[in-house]
């Protein structure tokens, strides 16, 4: 029942939108691309709150690390100065938990629906062609067009340097969105390593280096996981990324001019 629901309310309309774009431009990797930035547009209201929110949590960093200065031994005194902050500040830590769950919940289905078309490479599964709209006129032996520049969307976008595998280009341009997304969100990530060398806590070094490793992680796990997934899914990960920066500087923008 509820994988049911899960198809008919998410997979089957993505599944159907991807492949009415691809009727129209014949080639899937633009087709992934308009349809992640479509989506990302669509998304915007759910994601706004969660990048504001960090917009002004990265405004308010010069402040908390005074914060942490001032009740460097008093845990709870620290916490309470936190939050009347984050209160004055309009700030709130648990803003924008619920639509980042949907965000997760529908690009989950979009790379089922990914994953389900790129599979179809000598045509669509029986399973696919149940699920598309009368309008969509693809037949079950349809040929798609799995090309984009030199990617072979089905395949890893990776090079061989002798035996070795390389990342390609789209694959090292995702990481690389990936850090400086990561970046721009996390508000002073070297003032915060300063302060807590300063501090008595752990609990603060601790955080820091959570920071910081986290800063590099996803990058490298966007890498390593890129050399087993489909590039087509790379394609979406790149293009995903790529708006929803630009979305991060636009919102960081009108904060700065407001």
């Amino acid at each position: 029942m509820i994988g049911q629901i899960w198809t008919t309310i998410l997979i089957q309309p993505l599944l159907n939108g991807l492949l009415a774009i691809y009727q129209l431009v014949g080639n899937l990797g633009v087709s992934i691309i308009i349809l992640t930035t479509a989506l990302r547009f669509i998304l915007l209201p759910l994601s706004a709150p969660s990048l504001k929110n960090a917009a002004k949590m990265k405004e308010v960093s010069p402040k908390l690390d005074k914060l942490k200065k001032k009740y460097k031994n008093d845990k709870q005194g620290l916490a309470k100065a936190q939050m009347d902050l984050y209160k004055q500040e309009g700030i709130n830590p648990a803003s924008g938990c619920l639509p980042q769950i949907l965000q997760l919940i529908i690009l989950a289905a979009l790379y089922n629906v990914f994953r389900q078309v790129l599979g179809s490479v000598e045509g669509f599964s029986e399973n696919v062609t149940q699920l598309l709209y009368p309008f969509i006129n693809l037949q079950q032996d349809q040929v798609i067009n799995l090309k984009f520049a030199y990617l072979d969307l089905t395949q890893p976008d990776t090079f061989k340097l002798g035996n070795i595998p390389i990342p390609g280009f789209f694959l090292m341009a995702a990481a690389g969105i990936q850090f400086l997304s990561s970046k721009l969100l996390m508000p002073a990530v070297k003032t915060e390593e300063k302060i807590s060398k300063k501090t008595e806590s752990k609990s603060d070094d601790f955080a820091s280096i959570m920071q910081t490793q986290s800063l590099y992680l996803f990058p490298l796990m966007t890498i390593f996981i890129g050399f087993r997934f489909p590039s087509g899914l790379v394609l979406y990960w790149l293009t995903f990324s790529l708006v929803n920066l630009i979305q991060q500087l636009v919102i960081s923008k009108k904060k700065n001019a407001a």
